[in-house]
């Protein structure tokens, strides 16, 4: 490796460390303000919020590393234009090319790293991190409910004035709020004078047993006049167990969980049987589905129908069907059918939104398998743009880049998250919503990179401004000196 090839990569290297740790923590901190109501007020200590952070950290790598890839070449080659080393490598005969040579390798390598990343680490760590965001009311029940406020915790509101315990299970100044069904607010509330946190690793429900305490409950009458009573009925108790449902203490509901976050848990190989398992679910499932409305509308697929008449004989089904009965029966029957009709209208809905479900599920998975290899690309990608325009702009540092950077980077991130979303509705194919923003910024790299190999500009303003002046000559000729 020649002295310049060192210099090159040991300057874009150092400039991407610093960027991508300063990029990093700033989406870390970014995660902890999204999950602060997991994390404030219920007295997780050290280690649990470390493993919190770790389990979440490598979500964020897709983001910060193509944009650290992306503001490191632009800044440095940005310093090499602008302290006019570009120049003195001109004319030495060392073109863009021949520079860019050692640094495309090690993009590469890279990109290769960024696929195994997210093909191995990023699957492992979204397990994990949805398991402990959902079991970590199992290992310390108490963390679930802080003290002195309100904590939802599944259908339930609790309040408690204090903890105690070695891991704060029990309870002392208990309230509970129960959330109605219907949703017009809480019609039920307990109250205890203390109680217990008891839970299992083995067992997804949190048994909280309230002592000397009791019961209200709203009572809604049938009639209007008397609601305005407000009546309610009270039941008081001495032991009074309340079963709570672990899986609603992870925002996230445990079986949509299960539909539509599993896709991030997978590798290639998983998915790909996955996906080839959901295709085959799915089509069976439309076939069954399809056959069996067949079947109970009654009519045979081939063979005309035919009626015996009182002599025994067989005739074709006349036009008029309904001429055949009596007006009584055709009353009876057009009741029927209509019964008949609008209950298989609400099945083929019902049947349709399943069905709608099961295709965003697949397209999920897609998605998930697309975006393995869109990291790798967009490494590389975000190299041949940024490399290329910070010899164009020739800036260095962190203003004018940082601008460019910002700028390329969210529409690459908007393209993205958009192309996705209507992939997953079933607008466009998984394909195309996962490289949508790849396509779109690929003819961007290669122009930059063809116009700063010739150096020819980021804008050439004497194209724009020609057929301006020519204009304005026209319009306000030059008058001639005498």
């Amino acid at each position: 490796m020649k002295i310049l090839d060192k210099y090159l990569l040991k300057t874009f290297l150092i400039t991407f460390a610093t960027v991508f740790v300063i990029l990093f923590f700033i989406f870390i901190l970014q995660t902890i303000w999204l999950f602060i109501a997991e994390l404030a007020g219920k007295d997780l200590d050290f280690v649990l919020i470390i493993k919190f952070l770790m389990f979440s950290m490598p979500r964020i790598i897709p983001l910060v590393l193509p944009l650290s890839i992306l503001l490191a070449s632009i800044m440095t080659f940005g310093n090499l234009a602008e302290n006019y080393e570009f120049a003195a490598m001109k004319s030495s005969g060392i073109s863009l090319q021949r520079a860019l040579r050692t640094l495309t390798v090690a993009i590469v390598i890279i990109s290769f790293l960024a696929f195994i990343f997210a093909n191995n680490v990023i699957p492992y760590a979204e397990f994990k991190f949805t398991n402990f965001r959902k079991n970590i009311a199992q290992v310390k029940p108490a963390l679930a409910i802080a003290e002195g406020q309100f904590s939802e915790v599944g259908f339930y509101n609790i309040k408690v004035d204090k903890k105690s315990g070695e891991n704060g299970n029990f309870l002392t100044g208990i309230t509970i709020h129960k959330k109605s069904n219907t949703g017009d607010g809480s019609k039920i509330v307990i109250k205890a004078v203390d109680g217990e946190l008891i839970s299992s690793e083995k067992s997804s429900i949190l048994q909280l047993v309230l002592n000397n305490g009791n019961y209200y409950e709203d009572i809604v009458p049938e009639k209007y006049e008397d609601r305005q009573k407000m009546p309610f009925a009270k039941s008081a108790f001495q032991k009074y167990t309340l079963n709570i449902d672990l899986s609603h203490l992870n925002p996230t509901n445990v079986d949509e969980n299960n539909v539509t976050n599993t896709n991030t848990m997978l590798d290639v190989q998983e998915l790909r049987y996955t996906i080839d398992s959901l295709n085959k679910s799915f089509k069976t499932e439309v076939v069954s589905y399809a056959e069996n409305i067949h079947l109970r509308t009654g009519i045979p697929n081939t063979q005309p129908i035919y009626l015996q008449d009182t002599l025994g004989k067989y005739k074709s089904v006349p036009e008029d069907i309904l001429s055949l009965y009596s007006l009584d029966q055709q009353s009876n029957i057009l009741k029927n059918a209509s019964s008949y009709l609008t209950s298989t209208n609400y099945s083929i809905e019902a049947t349709k939104v399943d069905l709608a479900n099961k295709q965003k599920n697949i397209n999920n998975h897609l998605l998930a398998f697309y975006d393995k290899f869109v990291i790798a690309y967009a490494c590389f990608m975000m190299f041949f743009i940024g490399a290329p325009l910070g010899a164009i702009i020739r800036k260095g540092g962190l203003g004018l880049p940082i601008i460019f950077a910002v700028l390329i980077f969210i529409s690459f991130h908007f393209i993205n998250t958009f192309g996705k979303r209507i992939a997953q509705e079933n607008g466009m194919t998984p394909f195309l919503g996962a490289w949508m923003s790849s396509f779109i910024l690929t003819p961007l790299a290669i122009l930059l990179t063809y116009r700063a190999t010739n150096d020819i500009g980021l804008i050439n303003m004497d194209a724009i401004l020609a057929p301006v002046q020519k204009l304005f000559k026209k319009l306000f000729p030059q008058k001639k000196q005498a």
